[in-house]
């Protein structure tokens, strides 16, 4: 079992930053991707941003140019710089771990609001 604990609740104004982490403990495995995903209200959860154990990023179109993400594997930390934040933006989002190619291996934090005011 994995455990995520995710950080960096979030009000901010639009034009505004904010950063995410989450932090992966439990039965770690080397290779991963760690990632971010977003639910806003009557919506269905969308990718974010995700890195993989090597570093390779994949951005949701919507968000590149503006969001960044990083890990430190050391730690088993992914970090979501978002910068530009606009009131789209706004949603839960959910720190995600899993093996790249065991899909059992999938585990989801429990979700931290971001939101952002017009």
């Amino acid at each position: 079992q994995v455990h995520l604990v995710e950080s960096g609740v979030g009000l901010v104004q639009a034009g505004g930053s904010l950063r995410l982490s989450c932090a992966a403990s439990g039965s770690i495995f080397s290779i991963n991707a760690m990632g971010w995903y977003r639910q806003a209200p009557g919506k269905q959860r969308e990718l974010v941003a995700v890195i993989i154990s090597g570093g390779s990023t994949n951005y949701a179109d919507s968000v590149k140019g503006r969001f960044t993400i990083s890990r430190d594997n050391a730690k088993n930390t992914v970090y979501l710089q978002m910068n530009s934040l606009k009131p789209e933006d706004t949603a839960v989002h959910y720190c995600n771990y899993r093996h790249p190619a065991i899909a059992i291996l999938d585990y989801w934090g429990k979700g931290t609001p971001v939101t952002v005011s017009s």
